[in-house]
C-alpha cells in the first residue's frame, strides 16, 4: 500500500473511516489508560474527532496524518485556526493544547515522541496490510517513551468477507506483535462496524485492548 492510496482518499473524500462523533469505547474506556493533563499520541490522525474529544477533556493531543487536506480539513470543519510551520521533515498545525505534524509516520524517531504519555489507536493499525502493520507496531513500540500506555481498538471479521481497509486484526496479532512491549488488555469485544455500515447479519466485531 502506497502513500498515493491515502492522498487520492482524501483528494476524492473516500473517507468511509470517518466518524462524526468520538468513538464509543474512547469515552468509555480512555481514563483507566491516562489522567487529564497527560499527552496522548494519535498516529494516523486524520481528522478525527476523537482528537477534540481528548482536548475536551483536559488531554494535551500530539497526532501525526500522512495527508494534509486531512489536517487542513480538521481545522476548517471546526473553526479553528492554527499556527503553521515546519519541523524538520513535518509540516507542524499547532493550536493550544493541540499538535499534529504532517509527515510519514515510519519517520518519527524517539526524539520526537519524548512528551508522549499515552497513545491511543482507532483507526490506524487496521488501515494498514499485514506487512505494514508489522513495521507499523515496531516503529511505535521502539520509538514511544517507556512510560507510555495505549487503547487499541481492532475489528474482526471472517476471511473474505470483504477487502480491507480496514483490515481484520485478530487478538493473536495484538498479542505477537505488542506482547514484548506491552501487558495486553482486553477491554470489550462486540459487534463492529465498518465504514458506517452495520448490516443484520454483521460478522464484523470489534475489540478494544489495554496496554501498559
Amino acid at each position: 500500500m502506497e502513500a498515493s492510496f491515502w492522498h487520492e482518499r482524501w483528494e476524492n473524500q473516500q473517507i468511509g473511516f470517518h466518524r462524526p462523533e468520538a468513538h464509543e469505547m474512547l469515552r468509555r474506556y480512555f481514563k483507566k489508560v491516562a489522567k487529564p493533563g497527560a499527552t496522548v499520541f494519535v498516529p494516523l490522525c486524520g481528522k478525527s474527532n476523537d482528537m477534540l474529544w481528548l482536548l475536551d477533556n483536559g488531554y494535551r493531543v500530539f497526532g501525526i496524518e500522512l495527508s494534509d487536506i486531512a489536517v487542513q480539513q480538521f481545522f476548517s470543519d471546526n473553526e479553528l485556526t492554527p499556527t503553521v510551520t515546519q519541523k524538520g521533515k513535518f509540516k507542524e498545525y499547532a493550536l493550544d493544547e493541540l499538535v499534529i505534524w504532517v509527515g510519514d509516520f515510519f519517520e518519527l524517531t524517539g526524539a520526537d515522541m519524548t512528551d508522549v504519555d499515552a497513545w491511543y489507536d482507532r483507526a490506524a493499525m487496521v488501515a494498514l496490510p499485514p506487512e505494514m502493520r508489522t513495521r507499523y507496531v515496531k516503529q511505535l513500540s521502539e520509538q514511544l517513551p517507556e512510560r507510555a500506555q495505549g487503547l487499541l481498538i481492532t475489528l474482526q471479521y471472517p476471511a473474505g468477507y470483504r477487502e480491507g481497509p480496514p483490515f481484520s486484526v485478530s487478538e493473536g496479532e495484538v498479542e505477537s506483535g505488542f506482547g514484548q512491549r506491552f501487558s495486553i488488555e482486553q477491554l470489550e469485544d462486540d459487534e463492529g462496524i465498518v465504514n458506517g455500515e452495520q448490516p443484520e447479519d454483521n460478522p464484523v466485531t470489534e475489540q478494544v485492548y489495554q496496554l501498559t
